[in-house]
């Protein structure tokens, strides 16, 4: 089938382009201002469910990789860590299909919604958790090993159900629950 211009300008979804333009550029740029993990990281949690209710999932699945190269290249990760982004990418894989998941298996209700953030913010902490002995023996300075367990224990939970809370309340004032 040929598309003529029409049909493929007819196909693209501005609202959507420009959603998704916006956020990732928030979640690209915050980590080389703010480093502070209890600032950027329910932010950056807040955004990867704002993409995922207002955009969808492939493009949150898309987000879902770039704070954590932000977060390196702007020092808010310091380098010797660099080990730990896969980690904190696959956890945010996680954290976004977990909610999209329970929030679709519960007819899109708002109990769905506070269900899947809880049990994605879980998931997330307990498989960087269970990384951490992993990451450990990937870090040249085995001294970062306990920074890198404070970091990737129960404040990757708490930033991710505080992000939970500020996406609720810009979904809720956008009028989407």
């Amino acid at each position: 089938m040929i598309y003529t211009e029409e049909q493929t300008i007819a196909r693209v979804d501005a609202k959507a382009i420009a959603q998704f333009l916006g956020l990732a550029s928030v979640a690209t740029l915050l980590p080389f201002f703010i480093h502070l993990q209890w600032i950027t990281g329910p932010i950056i949690n807040a955004i990867l469910i704002l993409v995922l209710f207002l955009v969808g999932i492939r493009s949150a699945l898309v987000v879902c990789l770039i704070p954590s190269l932000m977060a390196l290249a702007g020092g808010l990760l310091p380098a010797v860590l660099a080990p730990v982004i896969p980690f904190i990418m696959i956890s945010n894989v996680i954290f976004v299909l977990s909610i999209e998941w329970i929030y679709n298996q519960n007819k899109k209700e708002v109990r769905g919604y506070w269900l899947g953030v809880l049990v994605g913010a879980g998931l997330k902490f307990l498989f960087l958790l269970a990384s951490v002995n992993f990451i450990g023996r990937l870090l040249i300075k085995q001294e970062l090993t306990i920074k890198v367990a404070q970091i990737l224990s129960w404040p990757q939970f708490a930033t991710a159900v505080a992000g939970g809370l500020i996406a609720w309340a810009i979904l809720k004032w956008l009028k989407r629950f």
